[in-house]
């Protein structure tokens, strides 16, 4: 599948949406110096090209009580379906995402957790699956996501 062309307005129109997924269409028509209609239907291209897969809230996981991430890498035996990797590690409702990994380790898997005793009891959990091998844990001190 060939990439999708879009030109610097789009990007910047994607950009907005990023830092504020509740934009109005006549928000960015003033950035960008386009009339509203010409905003909508270049987002709704974006859309039906795939660009743009969905709009999503961000939250602050620490005011819930959910400030600990960690990411922990998962070892499965040689002969496990990377299908039954993905189910075995999105059992747990800590996980927030998995991912599938050519080599060693098999999954790395970013987890949020309550505490330093909850993080060790989701551990606990994967390494009680028969399935998985070894595991090893990294504890997330900070962040920074690339915008653009």
């Amino acid at each position: 599948m060939a990439a999708t062309e879009i030109d610097d307005i789009d990007h910047r129109i994607l950009r907005m949406l990023r830092e504020d997924g509740r934009r109005t269409f006549s928000e960015m028509a003033g950035l960008v110096g386009l009339s509203v209609a010409a905003v909508k239907r270049r987002v709704d291209r974006l859309r039906e090209e795939g660009v743009i897969t969905g709009f999503t809230v961000q939250i602050d996981h620490a005011k819930l009580g959910w400030g600990v991430e960690a990411f922990t890498e998962l070892r499965y035996p040689g002969s496990m379906p990377v299908s039954e990797i993905v189910r075995t590690a999105t059992d747990a409702p800590e996980v927030q995402a998995v991912y599938t990994i050519a080599g060693d380790p098999d999954a790395l898997i970013h987890v949020r957790v309550r505490d330093i005793t909850h993080l060790q009891q989701v551990i606990d959990h994967f390494r009680r699956n028969g399935n998985v091998t070894g595991t090893k844990t990294l504890m997330v001190l900070g962040s920074w996501t690339r915008e653009g």
